[in-house]
């Protein structure tokens, strides 16, 4: 993956099982090949965002923010980590930092960014207050999780629904924040990540490692034209294999 140029590497902390020791050695595996990683936290949680950092993130996604509070309590493990409890709180109440302070916090934290999750009809009426937060770097669209939400599930190409993305997108360029979303396989059956990028989009999940190497096989098979998969294949058809390790990083 290494070789395919990758810009970022997005680890998902809230569908996914990964421990801290596996989130660890991915993070210091892509930050070593200069590949930036994104950990996706199972919640908008400050504690587990400064958890993600500790294990090496460099940038942190919270899924599913509704509320300001959440925002800011998140900017605070983000941007003014290893600072918590009462000193935090008058700083992200407004109240301005020594010079010497800022210039800590600001190398300290440097390669920090904090990436909020746009998921639901609430967030999306709450869309200029969750980004308005000093702090907030970009917004991540979660398709599925919002066209459920505002009533229109997986119905991807819907006007309504394409519309409501755009806005999103146009909405957060506009504050000069990064604007993305999840390209999973059922999206991108019908939309092209051009034309993402053509909506303003400027960082794009394009799927996921498995699914990716489900497709490649797909085609693997294809060409040696042994078909589909089926589980009843007789014993002596033709059959193609690849070889996997499930250890990180050990081999």
């Amino acid at each position: 993956m290494i070789d395919g140029g990758l810009d970022f590497a997005f680890i998902c902390g809230e569908h996914m099982v990964l421990d801290s020791q596996q989130i660890n050695h991915l993070c210091l595996f892509y930050r070593a090949n200069g590949v930036v990683p994104i950990v996706r936290i199972s919640s908008p949680d400050p504690t587990e965002a400064t958890r993600a950092l500790d294990l090496g993130a460099q940038g942190i996604v919270a899924p599913y923010v509704e509320e300001v509070a959440e925002v800011r309590k998140l900017v605070g493990a983000v941007r003014y980590r290893p600072l918590k409890g009462k000193q935090l709180q008058p700083i992200l109440a407004g109240e301005p930092l020594s010079g010497e302070y800022r210039e800590f916090f600001e190398r300290f934290n440097a390669d920090n960014f904090l990436i909020v999750g746009i998921e639901s009809q609430t967030a999306y009426e709450r869309f200029d207050a969750l980004t308005d937060v000093p702090g907030v770097d970009g917004i991540f669209l979660g398709p599925h999780d919002i066209s459920v939400s505002v009533g229109y599930p997986e119905a991807w190409m819907r006007s309504e629904y394409l519309d409501l993305m755009k806005h999103c997108v146009v909405r957060a360029r506009a504050k000069n924040l990064g604007a993305g979303v999840h390209l999973p396989t059922k999206l991108r059956e019908v939309i092209r990540g051009r034309e993402l990028v053509e909506m303003g989009m400027n960082w794009i999940l394009d799927g996921a490692d498995a699914t990716w190497a489900a497709q490649c096989f797909a085609e693997r098979r294809a060409e040696f034209g042994v078909g589909e998969y089926r589980k009843d294949i007789p014993a002596d058809a033709t059959r193609i294999a690849s070889c996997s390790t499930v250890d990180f990083p050990g081999k």
